[in-house]
């Protein structure tokens, strides 16, 4: 099996997974990206098979595919905890510390994340780390503040690049209608002190740092699926 279409079983077996822990009645956290959208998918399903839940998306995208699927929709105007969430990983490293936002939705992913009982990761095992770093850590800035952030993270070892829309249109917009900086570095050796020292910066509104979030990781890959806790990454 090629390397790309075995990446994409691995996902399409972690998303398959996580749907154990979707139960009747309960509000789902439908998170963004490649393997959450599986996931989506695989949840809307069930849905026309029966299942009654409702769905709180962390991006317009994937409120767009859950309303096609036929997935309620709700908002935390009606519910403030969500029962359980879903959503994927650009990296996750030791103790469940994750960079997240490769898909540009981290805010909102975030804040999903904020309000779940339970928040648990869908990857393949290349995303596993030793670690944080490797992947360049998004940073979602006020547009006005984007000369000011960038000066303090490269004063903090970051070298920060604007992201571009994928259709050559210009700087990507984020739902919210900030900029991202995507930032390289060397790597994250604290990610509890770089997510504070990134959170005093005035005009950044949130980074793709989520420290302490994560019940477990369900990971997949050529020897099957398998569950990670924090404890079990170090």
């Amino acid at each position: 099996m090629p390397e790309a279409s075995a990446q994409q079983a691995a996902k399409l077996a972690a998303a398959q997974h996580a749907l154990r822990y979707v139960e009747p009645g309960n509000v789902v956290g439908l998170g963004s990206g490649s393997t959450a959208s599986l996931f989506i998918q695989l949840l809307g399903e069930r849905v026309k098979q029966g299942l009654r839940i409702q769905g709180i998306a962390s991006s317009q995208d994937s409120e767009n595919l859950a309303r096609s699927l036929g997935i309620p929709i709700t908002d935390f105007t009606k519910h403030q905890v969500i029962d359980v969430a879903i959503d994927g990983a650009d990296e996750i490293g030791p103790a469940m510390s994750l960079i997240k936002g490769g898909g540009g939705k981290l805010l909102r992913e975030k804040i999903v994340a904020s309000a779940c009982k339970r928040f648990i990761i869908v990857a393949d095992d290349t995303k596993l780390v030793a670690q944080l770093g490797a992947f360049p850590l998004p940073i979602e800035v006020i547009p006005m503040a984007v000369p000011l952030v960038d000066a303090r993270l490269r004063d903090l070892g970051f070298t920060p690049k604007i992201r571009q829309a994928k259709d050559g249109s210009g700087n990507y917009i984020t739902d919210e209608g900030n900029i991202l900086l995507d930032c390289t570095s060397s790597g994250i050796v604290d990610p509890e002190e770089t997510a504070a020292e990134i959170r005093s910066i005035i005009g950044v509104v949130e980074h793709g740092l989520f420290l302490g979030m994560a019940e477990r990781a369900i990971i997949a890959g050529e020897d099957g699926v398998r569950e990670v806790m924090p404890s079990d990454l170090s």
